[in-house]
């Protein structure tokens, strides 16, 4: 894992209406860095920051990730997409792709590669709250896993979507060629190159072609 690199812009430009040269942190690996919920969606908000993907762990620690790679991106737009389509056709809930952020119980700020929302769940939501972070957790999240991240930090991740109150998820590593499905009070069960998943009763009707996102 490479160290994660901050660039802090300057707090006043200089005398002359220029700004002063940019400072540089360098974070090495094993240094957590801990901030808390306001802060975080400052830190978001700037325009600098708005092409990275960055998680608040429950704790309050950072988690800066690298954009995926083409054939990563491939996968997920695959995924997505057919998701997508699904939920267009019947209108059940909305559809969020790794941009959206949402704040769980546990105060961690998460941004899944695909997550749902029953409609009833999202209308009972203010304006305001939908704007944000929206404190919700999906019904459902999807992550692809990649081969330079840890399949132990992504379990870990999933294990928690499950406790936060998830009541579907789908770990999907192509390397492997197989689905770990999350569900409420369940072990998790391993698929190993299944052709199709099933949305079971929380995404009705929805069975999702793994060709493209598993395998090519």
């Amino acid at each position: 894992m490479t160290p994660t690199t901050l660039e802090q812009a300057p707090a006043n430009p200089a005398a002359d209406g220029e700004h002063s040269p940019e400072t540089m942190l360098v974070v090495p690996e094993g240094v957590r860095l801990i901030i808390g919920l306001e802060d975080f969606e400052r830190l978001c908000q700037v325009p600098e920051n708005r092409d990275l993907r960055l998680e608040r762990e429950s704790d309050g620690g950072l988690i800066v990730m690298a954009p995926a790679g083409m054939e990563g991106s491939w996968r997920n737009g695959n995924l997505f997409g057919q998701l997508w389509n699904w939920n267009r056709e019947n209108g059940l809930g909305r559809m969020f792709e790794s941009s959206g952020g949402m704040t769980f119980p546990n105060t961690a700020v998460r941004a899944p590669d695909v997550s749902w929302i029953a409609s009833p769940r999202w209308e009972a939501l203010s304006e305001d709250d939908r704007r944000r972070f929206t404190h919700v957790v999906p019904d459902f999240v999807a992550e692809l896993h990649s081969p330079s991240d840890s399949l132990t930090k992504a379990r870990a991740k999933m294990a928690e979507y499950i406790a936060q109150g998830v009541r579907l998820g789908w770990l999907i590593d192509p390397s492997s060629q197989t689905v770990e499905i999350y569900r409420p009070g369940r072990e998790p069960e391993t698929l190993t190159k299944p052709a199709t998943l099933s949305g079971e009763d929380v995404m009705p009707g929805l069975v999702l072609d793994l060709k493209g996102i598993l395998f090519d």
